[in-house]
Parts: structure tokens; sequence; C-alpha cells
């Protein structure tokens, strides 16, 4: 095989997997803004997640996903 047709052949395989990667990508993020509106809490969606909590809550503010209220502060 010469090497362009191996340029050409690795080209499409990087262009497939990039596909599946978006694919992948958009389901877990669907997911995720799923999980938030069904009131789950966002520390646990993180953690059963591929995201950072920092985008975690990215995504849910796209979402129109407001933040938690802070609960009651611990008496010292």
């Amino acid at each position: 095989m010469d090497s362009m047709t191996k340029l050409d052949e690795a080209t499409e395989q990087y262009r497939e997997a990039k596909s599946a990667f978006e694919e992948a990508r958009t389901g877990a993020v669907m997911a995720v803004v799923e999980a938030l509106r069904a009131g789950e809490r966002p520390t646990d969606v993180t953690a059963r997640s591929p995201f950072t909590p920092a985008y975690v809550r990215r995504v849910a503010r796209e979402n129109g996903i407001e933040p938690a209220k802070p609960g009651p502060k611990a008496s010292r």
C-alpha cells in the first residue's frame, strides 16, 4: 500500500473516531442535563459523568438549571 493510500485510510479512521466521540459527548451532556432536571445532586452527577464540576455547572446554566440554594450554615 502506498503512503497516500495509508494517509487516506488514516484520515477516514480519524474522522469516524471524531464523529463517534462527538456523538458520545453529546449523549453524556444530555444525560447530565436529564439527571440534574430529575433532581439529582450535582456532586453525584459529576462523580458519575466524564466531566469536571465546573463543566457540569456550565452545562446546567446553559440549559436553564439554576444553582441550588445554599443550605443552612453549620453552627460552631
